[in-house]
């Protein structure tokens, strides 16, 4: 569900009255979309973007209501897909101008492709090898010509190509292999070249102010410098040579952290993002923006084994990506209670004192995948959760965060301080994703 709640000032006492009220009617598990939050982030990625168009990311945002709400907004201007038969689905949906972000082999997509005009007007499909044009040719089920989208790739090689920094994206590298293939699927009847995309993962999908570790913090920026300049050069110089072979009517590159940089090369005509829309936890190590967490989940509490201990149906959604801590979901509101270590290891503490029970929410969400129900260990996107627990006794509490691939999350109380007994108290909390030390988003008196 969206809620769009009345306007609150950013805070986390504002948005948790603004939560309680907008599921006080509801049981976990559930999801919610704070639209608030989610116009700020995105009115905040337009500033960033300086006057370059937006492609919104659908593998990042997951629902076309968003996808609708946030394409009416300045400044957003069509989208990136995951997959081919997801790039038919929107356009038949009634979007338009959609760049199939990976290279597909959905023969029966296709084939649906060829044969529909308003399909092959409305989608770009990636090609970055010629063999990916034989199949599409095979697969044809009409005449249609096909758009086409060649991918560079932007990764950052040293010592002669024995080191390489980046994602393995695409084999196209030099402005002589990318207009050679330009060449090439401009002579072939039924295939256009129109646009180039270039995705700097290890500068978009890597902070650069990560929390705890300064030495690290440091090479990451060192490394980007580095990449930021060599790919500046590359992409203009292959940005020329592709112009000599096609009509270009768009260079696509950069990601939610790389936006500042990625709009200031010339040659970049726009700019994706997606996550941005929703902060998941990954993007508090970075220092160049901040948001607002956007997206959220909830579980519930289903058994108390023992004292202090409380176990949550579900596990949680990581984001898509390497597996680490940066991509787990992690609390932003501490509640009194921390994930078991054989679960999830990192903690933070947070003493909690008073005579009332209360509601504590902490957030968490997700950056890119594909969705799935709550208790699968499958990567996904901007999902979010929140968890209910109790406790028996005011504590100083430890709160860390959610194991995302089991379907039962155990969480313990902290050592205890203050009086020995006290009434169960139960609380709900809201996560998103948050760096190492998850962020507190409920300071006061009674936020666990």
């Amino acid at each position: 569900m969206a809620t769009d709640l009345a306007p609150a000032a950013p805070g986390a006492v504002a948005d948790r009255a603004r939560y309680d009220r907008a599921t006080a009617h509801l049981d976990a598990p559930l999801a919610i979309v704070d639209l608030a939050a989610f116009d700020a982030n995105a009115a905040d990625l337009v500033r960033r973007a300086n006057g370059k168009p937006i492609r919104v990311a659908s593998k990042s945002v997951r629902c076309r209501a968003l996808l609708e709400r946030v394409l009416a907004m300045d400044g957003f201007a069509g989208i990136m897909s995951f997959t081919l038969a997801e790039s038919l689905w929107l356009a038949r949906s009634g979007f338009s101008d959609i760049l199939l972000a990976y290279p597909s082999a959905d023969r029966a997509a296709f084939a649906e492709l060829t044969a529909d005009p308003k399909l092959a007007a409305a989608v770009t499909v990636l090609v970055d090898d010629p063999a990916q044009l034989d199949l599409i040719d095979a697969a044809r089920g009409g005449a249609e010509t096909v758009r086409v989208c060649l991918e560079l790739d932007t990764s950052l090689q040293l010592l002669g190509g024995r080191v390489r920094v980046g994602a393995r994206r695409s084999p196209l590298r030099t402005p002589e292999a990318v207009g050679a293939l330009a060449e090439l699927v401009q002579t072939r009847p039924g295939f256009r070249v129109v646009g180039l995309m270039a995705y700097e993962g290890h500068i978009a999908g890597v902070g650069d102010r990560i929390a705890g570790r300064p030495v690290r913090s440091r090479m990451v920026r060192l490394m980007q410098d580095r990449a930021r300049a060599e790919l500046a050069v590359r992409r203009a110089a292959v940005v020329r040579r592709l112009r000599q072979v096609a009509e270009l009517e768009f260079v696509n590159g950069g990601g939610t952290g790389s936006v500042e940089s990625t709009v200031a090369e010339a040659a970049v005509t726009e700019v994706a993002a997606g996550s941005g829309l929703y902060v998941p936890r990954l993007f508090d190590n970075y220092r160049a923006f901040t948001g607002r967490p956007a997206a959220l989940f909830a579980q519930p509490v289903v058994r108390r084994p023992g004292v202090g201990v409380v176990t949550v149906l579900g596990g949680g959604y990581p984001a898509s990506g390497p597996a680490g801590a940066d991509r787990s979901p992690s609390r932003t509101c501490r509640p009194a209670c921390a994930t078991t270590r054989r679960r999830a290891p990192a903690r933070c503490r947070r003493r909690c004192s008073g005579p009332r029970p209360t509601t504590c929410w902490w957030a968490t969400g997700c950056g890119s995948g594909t969705p799935r129900r709550a208790s699968s260990a499958s990567a996904s996107p901007s999902c979010t959760w929140w968890t209910g627990t109790a406790w028996w006794r005011p504590c100083r509490p430890t709160a860390a965060r959610a194991g995302p691939s089991s379907d039962r999350v155990q969480h313990r109380a902290g050592p205890t301080s203050g009086p020995a007994r006290c009434r169960t108290h139960r609380v709900r909390c809201w996560c998103r994703p948050g760096p190492r030390r998850p962020r507190c988003r409920c300071p006061g008196r009674w936020c666990p």
